[in-house]
Parts: structure tokens; sequence; C-alpha cells
């Protein structure tokens, strides 16, 4: 478990979770959004691919993402573990409002200096909206992939709760030092 994909819809708790197994297992996090945008307006670097490209050809790294399309594949192939935060929308959408409400109220700078603002709540790009929205075609995508021979030989842990997912986790230790 080198080359890790946390893999799961908006508000699951993705990022959350490699930055803890990063932590625990003392492999390098990516922030896929934090890659992508890098610019004011939601601007996505233009060396989003190649950056992806660099890090997936390292021996070991953290993702918090399926990967957006264009890189989807290449992460896909090089990961040697998927963890897949699988869970219902009764748990997502209260994290995924709750996260998008206060960025909005305290205008928290994220990923490239962005703010979320309220107009972007009436857009169809919103989290909160594309967390409902995409919920069930996420679920599929991430299960066509698990069991797609192009990415075998690969390890999928699939929680369906958080309970699930924080219990692994806790089991999780330091690789031991040689």
């Amino acid at each position: 478990m080198q080359r890790i994909l946390v893999a799961g819809i908006s508000g699951a708790g993705k990022t959350t979770m490699a930055q803890a197994l990063s932590a625990r297992l003392q492999l390098p996090f990516h922030e896929m959004d934090s890659l992508r945008f890098t610019g004011p307006n939601w601007t996505v670097d233009p060396d989003f691919h190649q950056q992806v490209a660099t890090i997936a050809a390292t021996p070991a790294w953290i993702v918090d993402s399926i990967g957006y399309p264009e890189v989807r594949d290449l992460l896909w192939t090089n990961a040697d573990t998927v963890i897949w935060l699988d869970y219902p929308k009764a748990v997502v959408m209260p994290r995924v409002l709750r996260r998008s409400l206060r960025r909005t109220l305290l205008r928290e700078r994220v990923f490239g200096g962005n703010v979320e603002s309220l107009s972007l709540w009436f857009s169809g790009d919103h989290p909160a909206w594309s967390s409902w929205a995409q919920h069930a075609a996420r679920r599929a995508e991430i299960n066509r992939r698990t069991t797609d021979p192009r990415f075998a030989p690969l390890r999928v842990l699939h929680f369906r709760s958080p309970r699930q997912a924080t219990m692994w986790l806790r089991g999780q230790r330091l690789p031991a030092s040689g």
C-alpha cells in the first residue's frame, strides 16, 4: 500500500482520510483540487496533467480523488490501493452543506485562492449540487473501475460507513523502519 487513491463523492471525507493516512503511513499526500485549480476564477493549471503524471510515476503517494477525467486512467493505472468511501446521501449531504456554508460565510480561501460565493450555490458546479446529482453515477463509476481488469491488481478497501473507515484507519500503523 504505497500508491493510494481515496475515492468517493464530495462530502465523503476523502481529504480528511487521505491526510490522516498520509500522517500514519508517512506517505506524501496530494490534494487533487489544489493541483488542478491554481488561480483566481477557478483557473485550471495548464500543467495539471504533467504534474499528476509526475506524481503518479513516483513510488509512493496518496491522492484524495478518483481523478479528473483527463488524469483518471493515469492515476488508476499507477495506484495499488483504492480506499472507497461509499457513504449514502444521508451522510455526505449534511457534511458537504456544512462545509460549503462555512466556506461561504467565512469567505475561506480554497484552491488557488478562490472562495465559494453565494452565486456559486446556484451553479450546477457547486459541491452540494454535484454531490446530490452525481451520487449514483460516481458510485457506479468507482464500482466499475474497481472491477476493471485494466486496473488489476488493485487492492480495494470499500467502506460503507464513516465508522468502518475510522476503525480501519485506527489499525494502520507507521511502517517499520529498516
